[in-house]
């Protein structure tokens, strides 16, 4: 697939606005596994190919196993993901899709079992800032493989 556009070198002050919620997202004090998790199902919910191989790649060299990576489009059925995992990856689904069921009281107490309100925050920026890259990929023509 052929880029559309190259939105860095025609915006590059909409590319660094993203940057910097990368940045905060990345100095948020989340765990670095997690957040990969968190990007690739967005991703996956999203079909974002070039999110998807970024961040499978990213996770990988941050030590994630195979099999996590492999299952985390069926979480709910695997056992490998702990509680506070699954808690992100149903509120990663829930805000990706946030027109289908909103964020129920349940799944934010669920979330907030695991994670204090300053972390919850930081939680719904990560699932927001992939959504943004999902959809500036996805819409400009971005296809994978991701190369750096």
């Amino acid at each position: 697939m052929q880029a559309r556009i190259n939105h860095r070198a025609v915006n590059p002050e909409a590319y660094q606005t993203m940057l910097k919620l990368e940045k905060f997202v990345n100095e948020s004090g989340l765990d670095k596994k997690l957040i990969e998790l968190i990007k690739i199902r967005a991703s996956q919910i999203n079909g974002c190919a070039f999110c998807m191989d970024m961040h499978t790649q990213d996770a990988r060299k941050l030590g994630e196993t195979e099999q996590r990576i492999y299952l985390l489009s069926v979480w709910r059925e695997s056992a490998v993901y702990t509680e506070a995992e699954r808690a992100v990856l149903a509120l990663t689904e829930a805000v990706t899709v946030i027109t289908a069921n909103g964020v129920s009281e349940e799944l934010y107490q669920q979330v907030r079992e695991h994670f204090d309100e300053n972390q919850y925050v930081s939680l719904i920026m990560a699932i927001n800032t992939i959504n943004c890259w999902n959809r500036i990929a996805i819409s400009t023509g971005m296809s994978a493989p991701y190369n750096k």
